[in-house]
């Protein structure tokens, strides 16, 4: 039976690694999103039993914060990986612990909903809660999206840039020098044999880091 060089083993299981982690964090902001939603119904209506459900609901929501958590801090420690890969793993561990307290805070209204027994919801307040619910679970949505996408992420990059470059300027600095560590790996065939064994796609990385500097350019 013919079998795969062990590069290539090693190189799909480190992407199935990076898309199984992206896809847990997908999950648990639906979970999360659920949660809301769920949570400010329980609110409008009055439905004690969903609150409940809320609350019990949270448990799942933490056990997958614990779940992903346990898949980044393995990948780290077996993939060892460089520059952007490891900090999209670190990230996934800051946004996990994010979603789980926005999951508390569910919780939390699931609770203060269990201490109502009887309340007449003027309109305004009824359509404001609604509202609000909508704007966060937007809010939710865009930010996970953000994060799934690596051109976000370096669009972001970019603009931190001409933020940083906009305020020495405005403070009268004329000369400014950037020490971009990345660009040395990347002119190392070494360590680009490195990154690609560890399944890195590095052969249009260059062009990307690029784009960021025209856009810094051309922005400016």
């Amino acid at each position: 039976m013919a079998t795969a060089p062990l590069s290539e083993h090693i190189v799909t299981s480190y992407e199935d690694e990076l898309i199984n982690l992206n896809k847990a964090i997908s999950e648990m902001g639906g979970m999360v999103e659920q949660a809301i939603t769920d949570a400010a119904t329980a609110l409008l209506r009055l439905d004690h039993e969903g609150a409940r459900e809320v609350r019990a609901y949270d448990q799942r929501i933490d056990d997958m914060k614990d779940r992903i958590t346990d898949m980044a801090i393995l990948m780290i420690a077996r993939r060892q990986p460089m520059a952007a890969d490891l900090r999209m793993v670190v990230t996934s561990i800051q946004v996990a612990n994010d979603l789980e307290r926005t999951g508390d805070m569910a919780k939390q209204l699931a609770k203060r909903t269990l201490q109502i027994e009887s309340l007449t919801l003027a309109p305004k307040f009824y359509n404001g809660v609604k509202h609000m619910t909508e704007l966060v679970a937007r809010q939710l949505k865009a930010a996970l999206d953000a994060y799934a996408s690596r051109d976000a992420i370096f669009d972001d990059l970019a603009v931190a840039y001409q933020k940083a470059i906009k305020a020495f300027y405005d403070a009268g600095c004329r000369y400014l020098q950037f020490d971009d560590t990345a660009w040395a790996y990347l002119c190392s065939q070494e360590e680009l044999k490195k990154a690609r064994d560890r399944g890195l796609d590095v052969d249009h990385l260059q062009e990307r880091h690029l784009s960021v500097d025209e856009t810094q350019r051309q922005q400016l």
